[in-house]
Order: structure tokens, then C-alpha cells, then sequence
């Protein structure tokens, strides 16, 4: 017996088919790789807890990059590993710092072939693993800790950066370094603010490979409240207020409702970050023969896309790029 029926299924039922009617793509330019350069190294080195991330010198860096251009990434985005850390993060604006040299070694190989962006944030910088100087009860100060941002922000420009993503969430960061850029001559390099960045459980692995764990505390006192989402809508809108050319989300998998606000809310260019957790728990169960990681990272990072993001950053970019 036969039952009126819709018929969806026609359209399912060879991969051609589901091919053409797609209505989300991964399109390799909109990746971008997030990447660890560590003063002082002289060849790239494994993290054990980001299966297939590595701590880069300035020359292995340069070579990830070539394989990155060559499989159609769009940008990747730098962070750094000092030899040395003070309470204020005074490395993190050294000219010849870690991402200032990985910077320039990159423009020297790739030119402008890749968009190069680098993290602003003293969190890798300071011997106490805070984003910034600290008070007597342990908690960041916000206008000396956006100062230093302001520095590094230059040094960054001034190295090649395509655009800085000030990554604090202090208040006020991104007007002060749109302010200094342009004072200094640097107009057309672009903020990528990091408008709603959540206090998560998913860094975890992140801090490991920054090498950036705190002695104490937490970054709840500036970090958004996982519980909200409205205030999320305020953040990003002040932002843009202040001057950011693009926003961004961090977390990605735990905030879709997030993103999908913010695509609703703005027309600007829009990045989530798919974090080290998000990454290494796929890894980890793939590993464990638990689940196909490369189907379930194309998963994920599809439905970050499918919810709005324009930019996604994600430690799988060059596996996803490369995969047929």
C-alpha cells in the first residue's frame, strides 16, 4: 500500500544528491588555526593533552603556514609562549617577542596569502596566569591590564597583524586599541573583538599548551556567566560601539544560541572559536574508538557554521581543509 507522503527522502538519497542540496558548506577560507609559538624553541613539539597540536619555533610555525595557504585556510591566529613572565606581562609587547618573530616569519614565507591574526591577552605572559596586573584580593585591574593590551596590540601591528582579537574581556579594550592603532598609524589593521567569551570549563587543555595555567582563582570576575545570554547581546553591541570590525563568540559548541543571537543582532563579519575542549573530547573518544572524530569534527564545526558563524577558529582547520 502506498501513503501520501511529502517525499523528502528523494533528495537524500545518494551523496550527489545530498551534495547539491546542501544548505550549509565548510569552505576552507573560513578557517582559521589557532597556533602556539614558544620563545626559544628550535622545533615543533607536541601537547599531549590537544592530540595533533604542537608548540611551534618560529620556523616550524612558518611551515604550517605554507600547508595552510596551500589547502585554502584562511587566517591563522597566534599565540605566545614567552621565555620569561613578570605580574604584568611586560613579554607579551617585546618587539622580538614569541608572536611578533612568528609574525614575520610567516609574512616572509606565505606574504599576504594568509590573514594573520594575533590574540591580545597577557594570560600566557604573567607569572600568575591572570589576563592582566592584579589587586590585593587576586582580581585583574582593568585599566592596566588594557593598557598592556594596548601595547601588545602594537607590537602585533607593527610585526605584520592583519588584525589583533583582544581576548581580556576588560572593559573598555577595544576602543583604547582602536584609539592607539590609529594613532600610530596602523588604520588598517582590524579588532576582532572577543565580545562574548564565556568563563568555561573547555579552556582547559588551551592553558596547557599556553602554558598559562593560574597559581589561583579563576577569571569569572571578568569572563562572562555561562548562565547568560542576554547580557552576551549587550557585550557584543559595545563592542562594535567601540570600534570591533568583526565579533566573536568563545566557546562555540556551548553557546549556538549565543551565536545565533548575535547573527540576528549584527551584520558584521562573525567568528566563533571551537576551543581546545571541544576539540580534544572528540580526539579523546575518537582515540577510544568511541566515535569516527573526523566525521564528528566535521559535525561540529558544520553546525557552528550552520548557526551563524562566518570565521571559525578551530585547532581541526588543516584536517578539515584536507578532507575530501
Amino acid at each position: 500500500m502506498s501513503y501520501p507522503r511529502t517525499r523528502l527522502r528523494r533528495l537524500r538519497r545518494t551523496p550527489a544528491l545530498r551534495r547539491a542540496v546542501s544548505e550549509t558548506r565548510l569552505d576552507p577560507a573560513g578557517l582559521v588555526l589557532p597556533v602556539f609559538v614558544k620563545e626559544g624553541a628550535t622545533s615543533a613539539s607536541p601537547i599531549p593533552s590537544m592530540p595533533g597540536v604542537e608548540q611551534h619555533s618560529t620556523g616550524s610555525v612558518a611551515a604550517v603556514a605554507e600547508r595552510a595557504v596551500a589547502l585554502g585556510v584562511g587566517g591563522m591566529m597566534l599565540f605566545g609562549i614567552p621565555a620569561a613572565k613578570d605580574p604584568v606581562g611586560a613579554s607579551g609587547w617585546d618587539p622580538d617577542g614569541p608572536v611578533p618573530a612568528g609574525l614575520r616569519a610567516i609574512r616572509e614565507r606565505v606574504g599576504d596569502d594568509l590573514v594573520l591574526w594575533a590574540d591580545v591577552c597577557q594570560c600566557e605572559y604573567t607569572d600568575h596566569g591572570h589576563c592582566g596586573p592584579l589587586d590585593a584580593t587576586g582580581q585583574v585591574v582593568n585599566d592596566p591590564a588594557v593598557d598592556g593590551y594596548v601595547r601588545d596590540a602594537l607590537a602585533y601591528a607593527d610585526a605584520g597583524a592583519d588584525l589583533v582579537a583582544p581576548s581580556g574581556m576588560m572593559d573598555g579594550q577595544v576602543g583604547a586599541i582602536r584609539a592607539a592603532l590609529d594613532d600610530a598609524g596602523h588604520q588598517q589593521v582590524g579588532i576582532v573583538a572577543y565580545a562574548a567569551k564565556y568563563a568555561s570549563a573547555f579552556y582547559g587543555p588551551f592553558r596547557d599548551a599556553a602554558e598559562s595555567t593560574m597559581a589561583e582563582g579563576d577569571r569569572a570576575g571578568h569572563q562572562m556567566d555561562p548562565a547568560n545570554r542576554r547580557e552576551a547581546r549587550r557585550e557584543l553591541a559595545l563592542d562594535l560601539q567601540e570600534g570591533a570590525d568583526a565579533l566573536m563568540v568563545k566557546p562555540a559548541l556551548p553557546y549556538l544560541d549565543v551565536l545565533r543571537d548575535a547573527r540576528e543582532d549584527h551584520d558584521v563579519p562573525l567568528a566563533a572559536y571551537h576551543v581546545s575542549g571541544e576539540y580534544a573530547m572528540i580526539k579523546a573518544a575518537a582515540e577510544r574508538g568511541w566515535l569516527d572524530g573526523d566525521a564528528a569534527m566535521h559535525e561540529a564545526v558544520l553546525s557552528i557554521v550552520r548557526a551563524g558563524a562566518d570565521l571559525v577558529l578551530t585547532y581541526a582547520a588543516l584536517d578539515l581543509a584536507a578532507a575530501p
